[in-house]
């Protein structure tokens, strides 16, 4: 079974910095783009940072400069280090992977279990 564990959320003083970590486990065929996600309360999600296989990257508005995403395809892991932490940051982060799970099945969404971010004034 394929599931997406993330580390690294909690709280921080506006200006601060975290780093979350979301890695993937089960046994899988192939890694595909991987992406942040965010949701604040009584807000849709957002796309924040992706990533394709070939580490083209991609990020909102709001984040460019601050966040950086990444990963470690050995480790099948993806990262976003966030830095210069805002109040409006605030939000549960979700990290998100496109997964072929075998040779013979199309390409799936997985999502991890989300990991609260809170940023004080």
């Amino acid at each position: 079974q394929v599931q997406l564990v993330e580390f690294g959320g909690g709280l921080v003083q506006a200006g601060g910095s975290l780093r979350l970590s979301c890695a993937v486990s089960g046994t899988i065929f192939r890694l595909n783009a991987m992406a942040w996600y965010r949701q604040a309360p009584g807000k849709q999600r957002e796309l924040v940072a992706g990533i394709t296989s070939d580490d083209s990257t991609d990020y909102a508005d709001s984040v460019k400069g601050r966040f950086t995403i990444s990963r470690d395809d050995a480790k099948r892991t993806v990262y976003l280090q966030m830095d210069g932490l805002k109040p409006e940051d605030t939000a549960v982060y979700y990290c998100n992977a496109k997964i072929r799970r075998n040779y013979f099945t199309g390409e799936y969404d997985y999502w991890g279990q989300g990991t609260q971010v809170t940023v004080s004034s």
